[in-house]
């Protein structure tokens, strides 16, 4: 009996030794498939992080033409102005004499017809005439202050013109002109008259003008003893002598 109970226990310690060396021998269990162990302090990122993680395409800013700002949408073709449209303009017509040209709008213009139906191209009716044979009008010219109005003869400068954005003409829409000088400086006719006929023998009417050396003159002199003074009466109301800056009376 000692014999056996001897043999039980050492079968006992046998099989708990072989129980530990199995577990000893055997990879940590983590819950994943052999070849997709993570370390210790990482993780896997999620599906949906995948995603956000990518660089996003960077999208161009579109441009809008310049010439959109000045062309009336879903209006009448006929009515937009030429920098909206693209016209087979030709100088091939009698002069004066109303002819029609057919025209095409621009990317991102939008025009109708009588029917409010969608149009690209269309007809357009204008008189044939080059931009600078047009009516004083219907273009517009830069002033000049550099010139005398008040001189004989009379004092013409070249300026530079264009043509107003709703007129459909034949050739370059700027042009040069041979104008007359005519601009004002603030100076009336009326308030230089008076001080002539008032005050002329101080040379107040030679002061107003912008003529102090004329005015010096007849202040010290009682206005020529009132010869000059009735001459720059005269003078003055017949619209001889202006301001000095040459500009006209309002």
């Amino acid at each position: 009996m000692a014999a056996r109970k001897l043999l039980e226990r050492l079968l006992l310690l046998v099989m708990a030794a072989a129980a530990a060396l199995g577990a000893g021998s055997e990879s940590p269990s983590t819950g994943a498939p052999d070849g997709l162990l993570q370390s210790r302090g990482t993780s896997m990122p999620a599906a949906g992080g995948l995603d956000s993680t990518r660089a996003q395409p960077e999208v161009a800013p579109t441009t809008m033409p310049p010439y959109l700002a000045r062309c009336p949408s879903a209006g009448p073709c006929n009515r937009l102005p030429p920098d909206c449209v693209d016209c087979s303009l030709h100088s091939n017509c009698v002069y004066g004499k109303e002819v029609s040209f057919n025209c095409s709008v621009k990317p991102g213009v939008q025009c109708t017809d009588e029917n409010k139906i969608d149009q690209k191209t269309f007809w357009i009716s204008m008189v044939c005439q080059f931009c600078w044979q047009l009516p004083p009008t219907l273009y517009q010219c830069k002033e000049s202050t550099k010139c005398k109005t008040v001189r004989c003869p009379r004092e013409y400068f070249i300026s530079n013109c264009t043509t107003l954005e709703h007129v459909h003409c034949l050739g370059n829409r700027t042009f040069q002109k041979k104008m007359y000088c005519n601009w004002t400086g603030g100076y009336k006719w009326s308030t230089a008259l008076a001080l002539s006929i008032t005050l002329g023998g101080f040379g107040a009417d030679r002061f107003y003008l912008g003529q102090w050396k004329e005015g010096l003159g007849k202040l010290f002199s009682f206005g020529g003893l009132g010869i000059w003074t009735l001459i720059d009466v005269l003078l003055i109301g017949i619209g001889y002598v202006g301001p000095a800056d040459g500009s006209l009376y309002i």
